[in-house]
Formats: C-alpha cells, structure tokens, sequence
C-alpha cells in the first residue's frame, strides 16, 4: 500500500506575491492503491460476479484459481511440402496415366509448360534448397530428373529412327535418341547438369539412395513405372518403398522359376549397370557367398521388399541368376 501526495499551484507570471499568496490550492486527495493477494477477489471483482448470470459466474473466478486442462497429445503433421514439387504435380497427372504411359504426343504440343517448369528449377535460390530435409532435396532431384527427361523425348518426338538400327531395336527405342544421358544439359539453380551427373552426384554419392534409381524413369517399357505424381519429402519413405515393391511385383522387376530354378532380375540390377549403387547401403557377406558382391548386395535388398517363401527360396536354394533382356521401347501412351 502506498500513497500519492500532488499539490497545483495556479501562478500567472506578473502575479504579486499577494496574489500568489491568495492563489486557490487544490486539496490534496490520497489515493490507495490495493494490490490483491493471489487467489484473492476483490471487492469489485465480487460485485461484478453478482450481477452476472448464473451460467457467466464461473468466467468471474480469478485465472489463477482455476486447474489448467492438459493437453491430449496429437500426432505431428507431416511437413509440409516444398513448392517446388507441386509445380510438378499438373503435367505428371495430366499426361501420365495409371501405367506409367505418357502421352507424349499431347505433352509436345504444351511443351512450354515443360519448358517454364525446368525454368522454375534454374531460378531456385540455392540457399532456400540448402534449407531442405534431406527427403525434400532427394524428391526434388528425382522430380527434375524424371521432368528432364520427359522434355527430352519431347524434343525427339516422334523418334527418328535409322533403318538399320531399326532392325536391331525396333523403330520406337529410346535408344535412337543419341546422347540422352550425357549430351541433354538442364539448369538448375545455375547450374548445369547432364542426367548421369544427377544420378552419380546426388543418387549415388551425396545421398546413397539406391531406390532412387528404381524411381526415375527410363522412358521405356522395362523400367520402373513412372508415377503420375511428384515425389515430396514429407513421404518419401512410403513413396519409395510403393515404387519399388510395384516394380519388383511386375514381369520386369522380378520372378522366379521354381521348375528351372531360375531367378530372374531386371537388367537394371546388373553389376555392370546399375547393381554397383547397392554395395555400399546393402552389401553382405553372411549370404549369397557364391555371387559377386554386386549381386549379393542386390538380393539383400530384394528379401525386403518380397514373400516370405521367395525369400527363403533365394537365401537356401541353389539357383540360377538370369538378367531380364530390357526392352527399350518408348513408353507411348499415344500410340494406345
């Protein structure tokens, strides 16, 4: 409690001393201040309470006095996704159907909207990238590259193709398009970038993440389906493990003779192609011991995503390995 003392004194500046003298003084009125002690009401707070009504009362009570509630618990929501990957999302929807087959005759005739997209890439602040969760920086290179390459055959289409390498590989391979890997340069964030670059840099190196390989297209037949949407961050993981499941289900992907006792694996696995990505993350020594590392690392990496039975099949059996002759026609839904 304290008190507080003002006292006006009214004085023009020619006054006399006389009639400063007479000059009116205002009363001095003390104030009280009251500071209630916790938990306590005051007597305002009182009155107040009594002219609400019944059902208002309870907001009267003093904060402090009632228990605080705790919170029930929630699960985190996924992290939202980068940008970058839903300007992906309209062209894969629109011109990717349910089968990984594009429409590449319709896609040429909007390939600007490709051209802006791969635009949008280049002109990515590296310092807003550097900010990512790894899943966001792995999904954006296999957005780009899978876009990359769509803008590739786009180009090309219809595929001109030579009549002598048509005998050997057909008038619709991928392969009649020279250079697709090395020679096609995209922009991104400045920076220049050939698709085997993306794959050795960031799929191998940077983020040892083998199944990367299983999610990028390879615009042809035998490859891994490819997806009519993105792929994001804040689902990588599921997104992944679909992808390569789906694969390792189809003809493509994986099967085994049981009669001839057989396995046979997509080309894409061979040590010489692809196979060697997977040594590092699911090498093994303990099974598998009369194949080459490659291949062992390989089929660890198959037992995950297979049946039970085929997976005691390949760690007990005696077997054969066959790789998949790999069929690289165009994945041309325009020709449906």
């Amino acid at each position: 409690m304290f008190s507080i003392a003002v006292a006006f004194t009214v004085a023009g500046c020619s006054q006399t001393k006389s009639e400063i003298a007479e000059t009116r003084e205002f009363k001095i009125l003390q104030t009280e201040v009251v500071t209630p002690e916790p938990n306590e009401t005051t007597p305002e707070q009182t009155e107040q309470a009594e002219h609400l009504p019944p059902e208002s009362q309870e907001a009267a009570i003093p904060v402090e006095a009632i228990e605080p509630v705790k919170a029930k618990s929630e699960k985190p929501k996924p992290q939202q996704s980068v940008s970058c990957h839903d300007k992906c999302a309209a062209i894969l929807k629109e011109f990717v159907d349910d089968d990984g087959m594009v429409d590449y005759s319709e896609l040429r005739r909007k390939r600007l909207e490709l051209k802006r997209l791969l635009q949008d890439f280049d002109e990515l602040e590296p310092s807003e990238y550097k900010a990512w969760p790894r899943e966001d920086k792995i999904a954006f290179w296999i957005n780009v590259y899978n876009i990359q390459m769509l803008n590739i055959i786009v180009d090309n289409y219809p595929i001109d193709a030579s009549r002598i390498l048509t005998l050997i590989w057909g008038p619709y391979s991928i392969r009649h398009i020279k250079g697709m890997w090395t020679d096609y340069k995209v922009m991104v964030m400045d920076e220049e970038f050939i698709l085997q670059e993306i794959e050795r840099r960031f799929f191998q190196k940077e983020f040892n993440e083998p199944r990367a390989f299983l999610a990028i297209t390879y615009a042809s037949m035998s490859g891994p389906r490819l997806q009519n949407e993105p792929y994001y961050g804040y689902k990588l993981e599921e997104q992944l493990n679909d992808q390569v499941s789906q694969f390792l289900s189809s003809a493509n992907g994986f099967r085994i003779d049981r009669d001839e006792q057989t396995v046979y694996i997509s080309a894409i696995f061979e040590p010489t192609w692809h196979g060697d990505e997977f040594v590092k993350k699911f090498g093994i020594d303990r099974k598998f011991k009369n194949q080459v590392p490659q291949t062992r690392a390989v089929l660890n990496f198959v037992t995950r995503y297979i049946s039970e039975q085929d997976v005691s099949f390949l760690e007990v059996e005696n077997y054969t390995i066959k790789y998949i002759k790999y069929d690289w026609t165009l994945n041309d839904g325009s020709r449906r």
